[in-house]
């Protein structure tokens, strides 16, 4: 998988954050108090402000100063004002206002990550793997990606447009839409029983509610008689890390779920299963695709490697590293930086790599009418079902019973 350069959210969503710790800015002060001068700094600033051609006031350059150092470290890491840091937060309750979609630069292509269900974008058609060449009828690419993110950002706090050109994923040709940004409600558990007595489970992101909202579901299912569970993470691109372990190990009676490491001893975990498990005799598969990232990379790989469930689909998105929310000095603002990375179970780094399933289905293997030769050669038994990857998960629970 070619390597990840960059990714961003358009509506600044928290769904890339990992482990839900805050550090104490006033720890941060203390740290600091040896060095709070910054004499050179300091110095720079000053003497740009006054001699600079152009007219820069102090508080335009520390705003310079402050992208800069954030240009040195990952692309996950970045400053959050008092609205975005409040976006975050709402993001993680299930609700925030904006387009809908994620991006990440890959092959030095702008390329979507995956739209959020009922989403503008979802709405208008973007799916995962989509590239943006333009932006306004303005070309873009890899090098202006901060001009994009910027552009897109300035449209939905003012409540405009956007127009989009992009292009399907292997194909030349180009298509546009535009995008007005609304409210995005984010039901993160929704669920049914299909054919054959299965339970359907779709989540969609890790918020706050994520495993009570599967408790619940897991609950009413208790006096079911279920041949088997799906669990859908397609296109879900993270969230809260204390979810997934959380939902994990509803699954698992035993072993390792995830291990974190940093430079900081907090964090540096490792996550283990609890004996108490909900539905633990019954067939599982995991549905991921390319737009599966993050926490939902963790979920998957924890029931994979611990021999609990199948991964069915495409290869996963590849993010393992660790984001934290710490508050700043100022109230209100906050700096979302990358604390720590991840490891499965068997302690693979996943990072620009992904999870690869199983069974692999890849997007034209699923269309087309052949049969899928990985389970065994069994015949997909309906051809009208439009969701192949869907399809071959009941087909390999029937298998099971």
């Amino acid at each position: 998988m070619s390597q990840l350069i960059r990714y961003l959210s358009f509506t600044l969503l928290g769904l890339a954050l990992g482990v839900s710790l805050t550090l104490s800015s006033q720890e941060n002060a203390e740290q600091a108090q040896s060095r709070l001068n910054y004499p050179l700094l300091l110095d720079i600033i000053d003497t740009v402000e006054t001699y600079y051609v152009t007219e820069f006031t102090q508080d335009e350059l520390i705003a310079a100063a402050i992208e800069g150092i954030f240009a040195k470290l990952d692309p996950y890491s970045n400053f959050l004002d008092q609205q975005e840091f409040s976006n975050i937060r709402d993001a993680n309750k299930g609700e925030y206002f904006g387009f809908g979609v994620e991006i990440a630069t890959e092959d030095n292509k702008i390329t979507i990550i995956t739209p959020f269900a009922n989403s503008p974008a979802d709405l208008a058609g973007i799916e995962p793997g989509d590239q943006i060449l333009k932006l306004n009828n303005e070309p873009v690419d890899s090098n202006r990606l901060d001009y994009l993110l910027k552009e897109i950002k300035r449209h939905s706090q003012n409540n405009l447009p956007i127009l989009l050109t992009l292009s399907h994923t292997g194909m030349d040709t180009e298509f546009e839409v535009t995008l007005i940004p609304s409210v995005i409600s984010i039901q993160s558990v929704s669920a049914k029983v299909i054919e054959d007595q299965i339970g359907y489970i779709r989540l969609a992101s890790f918020q706050d509610n994520s495993t009570e909202e599967l408790v619940k579901q897991l609950t009413q299912w208790q006096d079911v008689r279920l041949s088997g569970i799906i669990l859908d993470l397609r296109n879900n691109p993270g969230g809260l890390l204390d979810q997934a372990i959380k939902i994990a190990d509803i699954f698992l009676s035993k072993g390792r779920i995830v291990s974190t490491e940093g430079r900081f001893f907090d964090a540096n975990s490792e996550y283990y299963a609890s004996p108490q498990t909900m539905l633990s005799n019954i067939p599982m598969t995991i549905l991921i695709n390319k737009g599966s990232a993050s926490a939902s990379e963790v979920l998957a790989a924890a029931l994979q490697e611990n021999h609990r469930a199948k991964v069915i689909g495409e290869t996963s998105f590849g993010k393992g590293t660790v984001q934290s929310l710490i508050p700043t000095l100022i109230e209100g603002n906050a700096i979302k930086l990358t604390i720590a990375k991840y490891t499965t179970p068997n302690g693979r780094d996943i990072n620009s790599k992904g999870i690869e399933p199983d069974i692999k289905l890849d997007l034209t293997t699923v269309t087309n009418n052949k049969n899928v030769p990985i389970i065994d050669e069994i015949i997909i038994q309906d051809e009208s079902t439009q969701d192949k990857i869907l399809n071959s998960a009941i087909t390999w629970i029937k298998t099971k019973q």
